[in-house]
């Protein structure tokens, strides 16, 4: 069951570093990535505090890697973005969510990496994953820029010092595997 919360009511309840999961529209692209994955989500980013404004950090299709207001993206979709609290009862003592921020900002002005979703997604699909092995290691970089998802993974596991999903690698996470994964708890939607 969802609780939902407008920006206003939700300040005190998030932190740097928790995972923005954005819903998928009826037909869209984020539609095939949320479908290809298994899950609901079509979108990942992360919430970092400039002062007393919360933002939204992520890689975008179209856009690429930047940062904006979590106020703009509420009101575009509103009712479609599910917080989930990172190191949920600081079960990992030893993550840093203000390095894991710090990674994220860094990767403003990078472009989204088309190809690697596509990669990522077709290894979801039920044909295809008959064939093709799942990466589990995390030291086979690829030299392609990132999307939303990995981007994700990437911050909290390079930079945060924990990886959110250890049995799959980041270049093959979709924003369904975030939300399956221990290391983050849904705890309310955005209206």
């Amino acid at each position: 069951m969802n609780t939902f919360l407008t920006l206003d009511q939700a300040r005190r309840r998030m932190f740097d570093g928790d995972l923005l999961l954005f819903r998928r529209k009826r037909w869209s692209l984020g539609s095939l990535i949320a479908i290809a994955g298994r899950g609901v989500h079509s979108h990942a980013a992360k919430v970092a505090w400039w002062g007393d404004e919360p933002f939204c950090c992520e890689v975008r299709e179209w856009y690429g890697g930047r940062a904006v207001t979590l106020a703009s993206q509420v009101a575009r979709y509103s009712g479609r973005i599910d917080v989930f609290r990172v190191n949920p009862q600081f079960r990992w003592p030893e993550y840093d969510r203000l390095a894991s921020i710090r990674y994220m900002r860094r990767l403003a002005g990078c472009d989204y990496g088309y190809l690697g979703v596509v990669a990522a997604s077709l290894l979801h699909l039920p044909g295809i994953r008959y064939f093709a092995r799942p990466t589990i290691d995390d030291t086979q970089l690829t030299r392609h820029p990132p999307f939303c998802s990995q981007a994700v993974a990437m911050a909290d596991r390079l930079a945060g010092g924990v990886d959110p999903v250890p049995h799959l690698a980041d270049h093959q996470l979709t924003p369904a595997d975030l939300a399956q994964s221990p290391f983050y708890e849904y705890s309310f939607t955005l209206v």
